[in-house]
Parts: structure tokens; sequence; C-alpha cells
């Protein structure tokens, strides 16, 4: 049974994140851990389909929950976001830090990877400072193997006095002696004894004086060294969580006021500040961290990561990095134009023919005209063409895209274009979130939120769009195709187009970099932020699970969004194309006078219009210049790009109106789908309405500048 809209919701005490249970029974489990560990494959191997997602209140970060039984107890675990540290930086941190410490969970599972435990454990201590109840679970057991790491399970876990499981996530059953642990642990038969960690002697002198006094007035809620240590760190943020959580404020507690003082004073008297503070703490977990490992982890082959290391050199080096990152992306725009031209068809004819069923059974009912031109030849036809067009190459895409991801290779394009975007005062991990753009901007904006820094998220969403999705490829390639490689269909061809799609892409990564560094330096001025950004190990991608995950999370996704959207702008073109005004369409109308100004463009007022109706879905902006021309109701293919291009000469087209359309396919505002997700992530409208200002002027300004220089040379 999964988590239905009959399951039981609770609200995880203080955390503000509602709790679906199916009975009250159930116990809560947190599930944290590093990025790059595995921990959704442990999430979604106990969970399997008995998920339910959402986000956290007032917080643009997805959560995940997910029902699992043993034969002793039933459980729903939360996979919090995965983060290297409780020290929250972003929200994604925040929201890890306040589920484990306010949200109350019966325990917390945090995974770590075998093949760089020393680095995990900083998570670990840091967790045990606040829950007693911590299973650590060392995945990729298989991968500290092959490269000769061995764990010493026994004598961690008796060190950090909390149980440690090592398991292969990727394989169900050695998954099952984790939830033996965690139902000891749930049902108390498994006491935890924490480790706690001893900071150096002038920070244990300093919060000598406020443990105690925390420890009577909060201590049956919550670990009082730990919270000592985040008194004297000065958080705002997290005291106003504290305050909240505790339903007092902290600060008008003269005992604990005062408690406080005598702490600073000691601190001082050693020149510590707040941030030294933060320093000494971190230094003093690293520190623990490293002698927990001394010898529980031993290495038998010292060398173990320098295959690693030599691809590195190569895919990170400065003469070879930028290379094989461009071949790559021609290469994967290459697989997804070729590989979407067949399915894209029979899910067009497929369409055309449920069309066909739907048109006789409108003509058996006696339906009216009106009625079935809105329906079908509108707002059927458009989802038809959206669909068909969309899913196929997202279909491909978002699985190429996620098996880069799986295999570790995205971290290395973010490192390689880290000082490219430092450059621009913006942040290197713009570059993921721009690479996600490709497959759908909306999915891009939503991936923004590995971003840290307000101002530097705010960057990367307002250039988001300057990276084409697949959306407007194929507006992209029929101009490319039909204008300047051929019709002809061969391999060739196929080859050079995506070269030729290659170098537009470039154009708008460019166009990214450049808006970036303006924005930068005007309306969001900032020094660029560091970040640690971890080179995972390469990884044989889980190809079945990445295919799954990526049609499921990412591909269907998107296209619902598409489809809500694209429903009403179906109905709005029949209206507009069927209702006549001194016998012209209002489509006619409004094409004749966009005109003028879509000259000066290299466009004309057909084209500018198709733009302005494709709003909702780029993908309907050919089906609709082609109804336009041939002045018929309803939005139509014809049965080849050499009868299109012949269509399009008929009206006027050239070289420079292929390029024009090209350049502001390229830039101008985002689809309806990627605002709407805009306007959800910023919570404003000031920058939504930007993100669509920008590449729309630019756009403009591009395309007249090129059709007035391309005309000097007729």
């Amino acid at each position: 049974m999964g988590l239905t809209n009959h399951s039981t919701g609770i609200k995880a005490i203080d955390s503000g994140l509602e709790i679906k249970k199916q009975a009250a029974e159930d116990k809560v489990i947190a599930l944290a851990g590093n990025p790059n560990v595995g921990k959704s494959t442990v999430f979604n191997n106990l969970t399997g389909m008995k998920q339910h997602t959402g986000n956290w209140p007032g917080k643009t970060v997805t959560s995940a929950q997910g029902y699992c039984a043993t034969k002793a107890q039933s459980y729903v675990l939360v996979d919090i976001p995965g983060t290297y540290s409780l020290m929250a930086h972003s929200a994604e941190e925040e929201v890890a830090r306040n589920f484990i410490c306010f949200g109350n969970p019966d325990g917390v599972i945090v995974v770590c990877d075998a093949t760089c435990l020393e680095r995990n454990l900083n998570l670990v201590l840091q967790t045990m400072e606040i829950s007693k109840n911590v299973i650590v679970c060392i995945n990729l057991m298989d991968e500290a193997k092959r490269k000769k790491i061995k764990i010493d399970e026994q004598k961690l876990s008796a060190k950090l006095g909390v149980p440690v499981i090592g398991v292969i996530a990727r394989k169900k059953k050695s998954l099952e002696g984790l939830m033996e642990v965690v139902d000891k642990i749930a049902l108390g038969k498994l006491p935890c004894n924490p480790l706690s960690v001893k900071y150096q002697l002038e920070i244990e002198e300093a919060i000598d004086p406020l443990v105690p006094v925390l420890e009577r007035k909060f201590g049956h809620k919550i670990n009082s060294r730990w919270l000592s240590l985040k008194v004297l760190e000065e958080d705002a943020s997290l005291l106003r969580e504290i305050n909240t959580y505790l339903g007092t404020d902290l600060l008008a507690d003269q005992e604990l006021v005062d408690a406080t003082q005598q702490a600073k004073e000691i601190l001082n008297k050693y020149h510590i500040d707040a941030n030294r503070l933060k320093d000494k703490i971190v230094a003093a977990l690293v520190a623990q961290a490293e002698e927990l490992c001394r010898d529980t982890v031993t290495f038998e082959d010292k060398s173990y990561n320098a295959s690693d290391r030599r691809i590195d050199k190569i895919l990170t080096s400065k003469a070879t990095g930028y290379p094989i990152m461009l071949t790559l992306l021609a290469v994967v725009f290459w697989l997804t134009i070729t590989g979407s031209n067949y399915p894209s068809r029979l899910l067009s004819n497929g369409f055309f023919e449920v069309q066909n069923h739907l048109t006789a059974f409108f003509q058996y009912m006696n339906a009216p005209e009106w009625l079935h031109g809105i329906l079908v030849l509108g707002v059927f036809r458009v989802l038809g063409w959206v669909v068909s067009v969309m899913l196929p190459p997202m279909a491909i895409f978002f699985p190429l895209f996620t098996l880069l991801e799986d295999a570790g290779y995205l971290p290395r394009v973010a490192y390689n274009l880290d000082k490219t975007f430092k450059c621009c005062c913006a942040c290197g991990k713009q570059a993921l979130s721009m690479c996600m753009g490709f497959g759908c901007n909306a999915a891009g904006i939503i991936g923004c939120r590995i971003i840290d820094s307000p101002r530097e998220r705010l960057l990367a969403i307002l250039t988001n769009n300057f990276v084409p999705c697949n959306g407007r490829f194929p507006t992209l390639i029929a101009m490319i195709t039909m204008f300047f490689v051929g019709t002809s269909g061969s391999p060739f061809a196929s080859v050079l187009s995506a070269v030729m799609l290659t170098a537009f892409i470039l154009l708008g990564i460019f166009m990214t970099f450049a808006v970036t560094r303006l924005l930068s330096k005007t309306v969001l001025q900032g020094v660029p932020s560091s970040f640690t950004l971890e080179l995972p190990p390469y990884r044989k991608p889980q190809i079945g699970k990445v295919i799954v995950r990526s049609i499921f999370d990412r591909t269907l996704f998107v296209l619902g969004r598409a489809v809500i959207v694209a429903a009403p702008a179906g109905m709005i073109i029949w209206l507009m194309a069927n209702i006549t005004v001194n016998d012209a369409s209002l489509l006619t109308h409004c094409a004749a006078f966009l005109d003028p100004f879509a000259t000066l463009m290299g466009l004309d007022g057909v084209i500018l219009l198709a733009f302005i109706l494709g709003f909702p879905a780029n993908e309907i902006v050919i089906p609709i210049i082609i109804m336009i021309y041939m002045a018929q109701g309803t939005i139509l293919e014809l049965d080849s790009l050499a009868e299109v291009k012949a269509l399009f000469v008929s009206h006027g087209w050239t070289w420079i109106t292929a390029i024009s359309t090209m350049l502001f396919s390229l830039m101008h505002w985002p689809c309806s789908t990627t605002l709407l997700t805009i306007k959800k992530e910023t919570n404003s409208w000031k920058w939504t309405a930007l993100a669509a200002a920008i590449p729309a002027v630019l756009g403009v300004i591009t395309c007249i500048l090129f059709a007035s220089i391309a005309k000097l040379f007729l």
C-alpha cells in the first residue's frame, strides 16, 4: 500500500513539514547524507513506489517521503536534502538541519560513501550532537572493495557509540541488515551512546557556564552542548528557529544572558570571535573524523584513485577540457536529433488518427462545428503537436544528461566553467543549472536551488533562458536543415546539422556569460562566493534506473506543465484563426499590424505573431506560421521540409529571414511554463517580469542589428 490521500498526516514538530503516515504507530526516520553518496538509491530501494513528494513550507526545496515496513515495524522515511554540513549556508542545508534539530524524527540514518568515509564523518559527528538515535550507513562497499579499502565497522561503531552498517544500496538485499538495526533502534532494543565531540580547551571552557543552565531548562528537548555552541555562534536565523522550537526567547532569560556573557568573556580572553569560533568548531570536527578513521579504515593500495585522477587530468585540463565538453555536447544533440525524428512522426500520426476518431464521434453526436473546432481542431491538435514534438527529444536528452550526471562527469563541467563564471561575478554551480536548461528551461530554473547565494541564484535564473530548451530545437533544426544543410536526410547532413546547432548554442552560452556579467555590475552587484565542489569518483551508471528516473522525474514532469498551458493556447489560436473581420481572420489582422516592426528584425508579421502565440509552448511556432501562410483555420503540418521551405520562400523568406528566426528563437521571452517556475522559485513578479524582458529586448536588438548589416551585402 502506498501513500494515498487517505493517509494520515501529521506535522513534524516545529519543522513545518507535514509527514504522511499510514498508521499512528509509524516511526519517522530521517535519511541524511552528503551529495553523491547514494542516499537516493537507499531511499528508492527501501520505499519502492510508495513515495510522496512536495515542497518544504516556505522553501523551494523539494521533500520526498516514502513508506516502508519490516516484520516488526512500519516507517515513514523522509529523504532530507543532501548536505555536507549542518552549519547551514543554503536552503538545502537549512532544511536538513531544521528537520534533524526540530522535526523530532525517531531516528536518523546518515548515508556515507565508503571510498571517502573520513570526509563524510563530518556530517555524522554533527548529526550525533543533535540526535541520539543515529545509524551510520556506509554505502558503496563494492566500490571500496574494488579500490582495496577496508573498513572495520565494529571498531568504528564502538568509537562512535552508534550502529555502523555497510551496504551496497543498489542491491536491495544488502539493505535488510540496515532495517534490522533500524528496528532495534526504533523499538528501544539497541540504546545508543553517541560520541561527544571534544573541542579545544578554550571552547570547552567557554561553554562550561552555559551547558548546566541550558541542560536544566531545555535538556529534555535539545542537546545542551550543541545549543551552547549555537548560542555563541550568533547565527540569527538559527536562533530564531531555536526560539520557535523552544517556545521562548533565549535572550530574554536573564540567567541565560548572564551565562552567555560569561562565556563570551572567556572567548574574548582568547581573542575568539563568532567567525573564529566556527572555524575552530569545524577544525575540531575534521580532526575527530581523522582520528576515527586512523585505525578503522585501511588502504591496501595507496593509489586507489589514481585512475580517476588520470581521467581528471584530461577532462579538467585547460587544453582538453573544453574541446571534450563541446564534443560531448554535439554528440548528445546529434543523438537527440536523429533519435527523435521517427518517434515524433509516429506520435504525430497517432494523434492525427485519434483526431479522426474524435471528429467522427462529434459528427455522430451532431455537435456544433464551433465546438468541434475548439475542442478537437484547437485544443486536441495543439496538445498533439506539443506531445509529439516535446516527448521524444526529452525522452532521449534527459536520460543522456542523467547518464553523464550518474557517471560523475557533470561536476567536472562545473569545475571547468567555474573560472569563467567567477569572471562574471557568478557561481560555478550555474554551469549545472545551465546544462539542465538544454532539456527544459523550467528544469534549469529548479536546478538553480543548488546555488547557495541568493544573488547568484537570481543571476542563474535570469540568464537560464539563453540556453535553448528542447522546445526550441525543432525551430532551430528546421531552419538549419531547410536553408543551410539540405533535406536529403543523409548521415552527413545530420552531423552538419548537429555542428551548426552546437554553434548557435555556443552563442547562447556566450550571451549567458555576457548578461551575467552585465547584471553582476548593475542591478545584482556583488562578489562571487566560493563553494566546495566535490569531484565524485567515476562510476558505472545504473542505466535502467537512470532511464526510469529521468522519464518520470523530469520528462513527464516538464511535459505535464507544458500540456496544462498548451490546452488553452490551442483554443485561443483556433478562435483567432476562425473569427473574421472584413473577410480576414484575427490572425491575419494581427500579423499585418506587427509586420512593419517585424521587418526591421529581418522577420515578418506572421513569424513574430507565431512567437507570441507560441508563448505557452515553443514547439508550435512553425505550425502556426504554416497555418497563417496557408490561410487555414487549424494547425497544419506539411509532408516534408522541402514543401515547408517552398511555402516559406513563396512568402519572401531568404537566408536572412532564416537566421533572424533562429536568433529570435534563441533569444526571446521564456515560455509560460518557465515563467511560472520562475515566479514560484523567486516568489516575485518583478524578477519574473525581468526574466522575460531581458532575453526579449536582447533578441529584438540582435535581430535588428543582424538584419541591418546583412542587407548591406545583398
